[in-house]
């Protein structure tokens, strides 16, 4: 479960966006000053819960008073129909907060769903799937909260946390060799580094360092055909290194990259391509 503090800031940006200059001008002009209502969300499809937190902070960000239950927590799964929470509160202030608590729970769900579809999917297997740095700026730390819900591991949360040496980095630097020499001259022991090959020649490259004591901690095989990553997997051996694969990855493909021995998936598509999972509110 993420800390309010870290979703609060979310929640006061989205209400701001959308309150704009003057706040809620239908529901000032159509409801009763003091006017209560009661409503349910309720899903209208199946799916993975996540971001309920947001319903209830989004609420009472705007009307404290508000009487709010959870029915499920973050993780469970629903079938459509299942109610998800029920809030009594002042219903100008509900009004105001339901598209941002909407917006926020359907395209967390969405996330949560579809992560769990690529990780039945390789079910069976040993590779885990995990997300990119491809999220909604300022949703970060909720999105990749949604993939944990899904089943997924997330990968590094931010340029800060990892080393990922990428194609542009190795031409900078002037070959694999070089830039991984140069990352670990930088870090300490604690900081992990990986390395994007993008063939066979640069996978053996980084292999003999990882031999020698001095590779990278996991090796990123990216656009490998199947063909390619069951042959790094070989070749690998008993080496220590992590291999990873990325790129080309859908739910039809998945399963044929778990196949090959890989160790994690990364899955660009859990965030930026998830669809929010149509979740509704009703009066009562």
């Amino acid at each position: 479960m993420l800390p309010d503090t870290l979703i609060l800031p979310v929640i006061r940006a989205a209400l701001a966006e959308d309150l704009g200059r003057a706040g809620d001008v239908t529901a000032a002009a159509c409801i009763p000053e003091g006017a209560r209502m009661r409503a349910r969300f309720a899903a209208r499809k199946p799916g993975v819960l996540a971001g309920i937190d947001c319903v209830r902070l989004t609420v009472l960000e705007m009307d404290p008073k508000a009487s709010i239950t959870l029915r499920m927590k973050d993780g469970d799964p629903f079938e459509a129909g299942a109610i998800l929470a029920e809030v009594e509160a002042d219903a100008r202030a509900f009004l105001s907060a339901e598209r941002t608590a909407l917006n926020l729970l359907g395209r967390l769900c969405g996330i949560a769903t579809l992560t769990q579809s690529y990780v039945e999917a390789v079910a069976g297997t040993r590779a885990r799937i995990a997300d990119t740095r491809k999220t909604t700026p300022g949703l970060r730390a909720l999105e990749k909260h949604a993939v944990r819900r899904g089943g997924g591991v997330n990968h590094r949360f931010g340029l800060d946390d990892a080393i990922l040496i990428k194609d542009n980095h190795v031409v900078v630097c002037g070959g694999v060799v070089e830039a991984v020499t140069a990352a670990r001259a930088h870090v300490g022991h604690l900081m992990k580094i990986e390395l994007e090959v993008d063939g066979l020649n640069q996978f053996d490259q980084a292999l003999r360092m990882v031999a020698e004591g001095r590779g990278p901690d996991v090796i990123m095989l990216d656009n490998f055909d199947n063909a390619e990553l069951t042959e790094a997997v070989k070749r690998r051996g008993d080496h220590k290194v992590v291999l990873e694969a990325s790129g080309g990855v859908n739910l039809q493909t998945v399963r044929g990259i778990a196949e090959t021995g890989v160790d994690v998936i990364s899955v660009g598509a859990l965030t930026h391509s998830a669809p929010v999972l149509d979740i509704g509110l009703d009066a009562f």
